[in-house]
């Protein structure tokens, strides 16, 4: 048999901002954490222009860069990295839990989940190619840069609604388009977005493609009318897509408790899962903020719920094999 590689303290799971706080905190407490950041390490923030409204950085920073310092700071205590993406794992409910890389195995006594989410799309072309000179999918995040310009907000749900009214503060004109005459927003919400004197209201129509005029910047979005097929271009600086999101929580369906949309519940006022030992923080978790500044709340929060159960839990012994053949007995209490 190969050798067993030892028994974390704890593996995290994700390399977004929640992901890496987790690994700065539980470096700086010598649990010398190891970190699954994926291929895509960085999560949203990867594929984000400037960021503006992060603390501690007045003149605004580019989201790649922010997450390169993030990363470059847990390292610096001690976190060790590995850029790939997990492909199962077997957890458990206060035992040893297992991350397999393949058949790579790896057990800690602790996991901290920080995959993500992601935010729907459309799929249509100039989507994807456009994201960042006009294409966005954060309203609160990308919403003052619009200031007196003309945007549209794609979706008919609450997100949709709190991102127009939000936008509507900056921007000259906001036409809201979705595909049926009906909002699945709630009355309220609905409501106070249709009142904005400066929000219009564009139905039943669907986004077609985004083009983009000579500066190389999102200049038009062409509309699909849902019920005659007629098609239309409209003027637009900004184009906001507001769907909803998709939490990145496939590798633990069955194994922790997640809501209907897939969204990995925790115990109220902390990252507790129904699973001793597993932690669940960020975006994979939030559906109502998935900011960058709260990601990084609740992986701090990870952290010190992860640090407190090592400190207190009784983890089992579990017996593996070394090279020879003689089994040896680890003991993965908190030490």
């Amino acid at each position: 048999m190969t050798e067993q590689k030892k028994v974390e303290n704890v593996i995290i799971v994700g390399g977004g901002p929640a992901g890496y706080t987790a690994a700065l905190y539980t470096a700086r407490a010598n649990l010398e954490p190891l970190v699954f950041e994926g291929f895509q390490w960085g999560g949203q923030l990867q594929n984000t222009t400037e960021v503006e409204n992060y603390p501690g950085y007045p003149e605004g920073i580019m989201g790649p860069e922010m997450m390169a310092q993030f990363r470059a700071q847990a390292e610096r205590f001690g976190t060790r990295f590995v850029t790939d993406d997990v492909d199962r794992v077997e957890l458990s409910d206060g035992g040893v839990q297992k991350v397999f890389l393949g058949d790579e195995e790896h057990r800690a006594k602790t996991v901290i989940l920080a995959m993500g989410a992601e935010p729907k799309r459309l799929g249509v072309p100039g989507e994807m190619e456009l994201g960042g000179r006009g294409v966005s999918t954060c309203g609160v995040c990308d919403g003052a840069f619009f200031k007196d310009q003309k945007v549209i907000v794609v979706g008919g749900g609450d997100s949709a609604m709190e991102d127009s009214i939000f936008i509507s503060k900056f921007a000259k004109s906001l036409t809201i388009v979705n595909r049926r005459d009906e909002f699945r927003a709630s009355k309220i919400m609905f409501e106070r977005a249709r009142d904005k004197e400066n929000i219009d209201l564009k139905t039943p129509f669907v986004p077609e493609e985004f083009l983009a005029g000579e500066s190389g910047k999102l200049a038009k979005v062409r509309l699909r009318n849902a019920e005659t097929g007629e098609q239309e271009e409209l003027e637009t600086d900004g184009a906001f897509v507001a769907i909803g999101h998709i939490p990145k929580s496939e590798i633990v369906q069955g194994q922790v408790e997640t809501d209907e949309d897939g969204y990995i519940v925790t115990e109220g006022g902390s990252t507790r899962t129904n699973l001793g030992g597993v932690f669940a923080v960020g975006d994979v978790v939030d559906h109502t903020y998935r900011q960058a500044v709260t990601a990084a709340g609740t992986g701090c929060m990870g952290a010190l719920d992860a640090e407190r159960y090592l400190r207190d839990a009784d983890v089992p012994v579990e017996a593996h094999w070394m090279p020879g053949g003689e089994p040896a007995e680890i003991a993965t209490g908190s030490g």
